[in-house]
C-alpha cells in the first residue's frame, strides 16, 4: 500500500485541486493508496475540503514541518510513503513515474530536483541563492551530493525510518532526512517540474535559510551522524 502524506496550513486555495490531481495520477499505479493530510491549525477550509474528498486528516496541534511529517508517517498504513506540498508547486502527475523508478532500481529513498525544470516565478533569485548555499554546505559538511537539498517531494520505504532517526521537527527535517538517507540506504535524486505555488508562502527566505544552515553545522558536529 502507498501512503501519500501532505502537511498543510491554510491551503484552501490549492488542496482540493492537489487531491484531485493525485487521484487522477494514481489510477495508473494499480496499488491501493491513501492520502493523509496532516494539518497544523489551519484557520480556513483546508480540513473541510480534505475530508470532503475522502482523505485521512490528522490534526497536529504542534507546529512544525518535521513534526507534521513525523505524525503522518506514524499514522501511515502503507509500506511506501510519498510526500509533496499542498500548494500545487509539486507535480502529482510525477508520482507514478517516481514509484516506477523506485521499484525498478530497488531504492529505499528518492528525493527530487526542482531545478531541472522550474517555471518562471516559481522561486525568487534570493530563494535560489539560499538553496545553492545549503546545497554546497551539505556537500562540504557531509560529503553528500544533492542538487536540491530542500525539495519536499520524496518516495521512501516506511521501514527505513527507524534507521534514519531524524531529529528535527522544523524545516530542517527536509535536509536532515536526505543526508541520513544518502549516507545509509539506497538513495537517488530524480528531476521533476516545479511550478509557482498557490496561496501565501509559509517560508521566510532569510530566517528559515539561516536556521537551516545553522542546523547543518550543528548536525555535522553531533554524535549521531
Amino acid at each position: 500500500m502507498i501512503s501519500i502524506v501532505i502537511p498543510t496550513i491554510n491551503e484552501e486555495d490549492s488542496i482540493g485541486s492537489v487531491i484531485d490531481r493525485i487521484r487522477d495520477s494514481m489510477r495508473s499505479v494499480g496499488e491501493p493508496y491513501e492520502i493523509i493530510i496532516v494539518d497544523t491549525n489551519s484557520g480556513d477550509r483546508t480540513v473541510d475540503i480534505a475530508r470532503s474528498k475522502g482523505c485521512v486528516v490528522i490534526e497536529e496541534r504542534q507546529r512544525g514541518y518535521g513534526r507534521a511529517y513525523k505524525s503522518g508517517f506514524a499514522a501511515a498504513k502503507g509500506d511506501k510513503l510519498v510526500t509533496l506540498d499542498a500548494d500545487a508547486s509539486y507535480p502529482p502527475e510525477a508520482i507514478p513515474s517516481l514509484l516506477s523508478v523506485f521499484e525498478k532500481e530497488g531504492l529505499d529513498f528518492i528525493t527530487t530536483n526542482r531545478f531541472s525544470s522550474i517555471d518562471r516565478g516559481a522561486m525568487s533569485r534570493t530563494h535560489r541563492f539560499g538553496n545553492w548555499i545549503l546545497n554546497v554546505a551539505t556537500h562540504i559538511l557531509f560529503r553528500v551530493r544533492i542538487s536540491d537539498s530542500q525539495s519536499g517531494m520524496w518516495v521512501l520505504r516506511k521501514d527505513i525510518l527507524d534507521r534514519l532517526v531524524v531529529r528535527s521537527d522544523g524545516f530542517p527535517f527536509s535536509e536532515e532526512i536526505k543526508i541520513r538517507a544518502a549516507r545509509s540506504v539506497r538513495f537517488a535524486e530524480v528531476p521533476i517540474h516545479f511550478m509557482e505555488r498557490k496561496g501565501t508562502k509559509k517560508l521566510s527566505t532569510w530566517r528559515d535559510g539561516w536556521n537551516n544552515l545553522k542546523f547543518l553545522i550543528k548536525l555535522r558536529f553531533s554524535r549521531d551522524i
